[in-house]
């Protein structure tokens, strides 16, 4: 009689606590039973508990992440619309010069493109971020990749001056998918050109050796806050010395794509001076 009314009753406190997990939404502290025939039933419902409430929590990180995220993209495109709205009226003024007349639309044909790069990065993070991409596997020779990258940033060399110099054997590749790894090399060399004066020079070199495949790009720019190091590659992150154009997201979105194809990036002052970024991609699990 007592060992039913002892079971009787740790069934009913195992109810209780399941009732508690249903309706509560508080943390849980959940009391396993130690001993008796309950004890298995009693384990596993304490380990799907925990898991539920750690998915719980994630989840709330998650809503919270995204809810900040909708609210930073929201003021990174208000801005440059807003300089849009400001800009467009003074073009039907009559007594308007015609040179700062072209001024203002270039300004606005500026701001429209920062809004179209904006967007299309976001989409691209949305696409890692949900899963629906898939990266290819094929032989990626670096040199092509560097030169593909360098493509669209050629006008931005020209009026810099930029000395360029490249190092890289023919032979030198990675396994990955091209126009993914073209995304990410570009906006690290993009990052790199908006940080150097006039006159200044990016050096790119590339090894493979067993266990990776290696690219180092490096610059004669001002260099990385130490501060700024650790938070570089973070979403809509703008560092000490970043300029009124720089939206944040160039470089998270270099490390999403870098990291889905198993490698990493490392960024570094250079001695003397300018900042250095280190790409790896490795053969095996990292």
């Amino acid at each position: 009689m007592g060992f039913t009314t002892k079971r009787y009753k740790a069934i009913s406190s195992l109810s209780n606590q399941v009732d508690s997990i249903l309706h509560s939404r508080q943390r849980t502290n959940f009391a396993p039973d130690k001993e008796g025939e309950l004890a298995l039933l009693s384990s596993e419902i304490y380990k799907m508990t925990m898991r539920l409430q750690e998915q719980t929590e994630l989840l709330q990180k998650e809503k919270s992440h995204l809810s900040s995220s909708i609210a930073d993209i929201s003021h990174q495109i208000r801005t440059p619309l807003t300089s849009i709205r400001m800009l467009v009226p003074r073009l039907g003024r009559k007594e308007l010069q015609p040179e700062q007349r072209s001024e203002y639309i270039r300004e606005i044909v500026s701001l429209l493109t920062r809004i179209e790069w904006l967007i299309a990065a976001l989409l691209k993070i949305a696409q890692l971020e949900s899963g629906v991409v898939a990266f290819e596997q094929t032989p990626i020779k670096v040199k092509e990749l560097i030169q593909k990258s360098l493509a669209p940033l050629e006008i931005l060399l020209e009026i810099k001056d930029i000395a360029l110099e490249i190092t890289i054997a023919d032979n030198v590749c990675f396994k990955g998918d091209f126009f993914w790894s073209m995304e990410a090399i570009g906006n690290i060399l993009k990052n790199c050109l908006e940080h150097i004066p006039e006159n200044g020079a990016v050096k790119i070199t590339a090894s493979e050796n067993p266990l990776y495949t290696e690219i180092i790009i490096s610059d004669t720019g001002s260099g990385i806050a130490i501060e700024d190091l650790p938070h570089l590659f973070e979403r809509f992150y703008k560092g000490k010395n970043s300029g009124p154009g720089n939206m944040g997201i160039g470089l998270a979105l270099s490390r999403m794509i870098i990291s889905r194809q198993n490698g990493t990036i490392k960024a570094q002052n250079s001695n003397p001076y300018g900042a250095e970024f280190h790409i790896r991609f490795y053969k095996g699990a990292v």
